[in-house]
């Protein structure tokens, strides 16, 4: 997929468009720019979760996971699922694994 050309000769409703599309992009880097929340997302990529497995996993407090995945929802990351007292969390789509594969590919790879 290629980049937009951003030139002078793009009109408004382009312009608007691309705007548009730069807001949402902005949002989830945003959202993904926690170390937390970043590595919830790395555990949700090998399936869905509990709070508390995610609490042992993160070797981190409930409320500061209740309080990142909070964040995810919001933006649509994940999408959480109630059996009793549990809830669950899951990947909303395909986009944190991509993202997860270019930031692996970016930063964790040897030279």
């Amino acid at each position: 997929m290629a980049l937009p050309q951003l030139s002078p000769d793009l009109n408004d409703d382009e312009l608007d468009r691309i705007a548009d599309k730069a807001a949402t992009a902005s949002n989830f880097l945003k959202a993904i720019s926690h170390e937390g929340r970043l590595m919830i997302l790395c555990h949700l990529v090998t399936g869905e979760k509990s709070v508390t497995e995610l609490e042992e996993l993160l070797a981190a407090r409930q409320a500061a996971v209740s309080q990142q995945l909070s964040r995810l929802r919001l933006e649509g990351l994940v999408i959480p699922r109630r059996e009793g007292k549990t809830i669950y969390y899951r990947l909303a789509d395909d986009r944190p694994r991509k993202m997860l594969e270019c930031v692996y590919e970016l930063f964790c790879q040897d030279d």
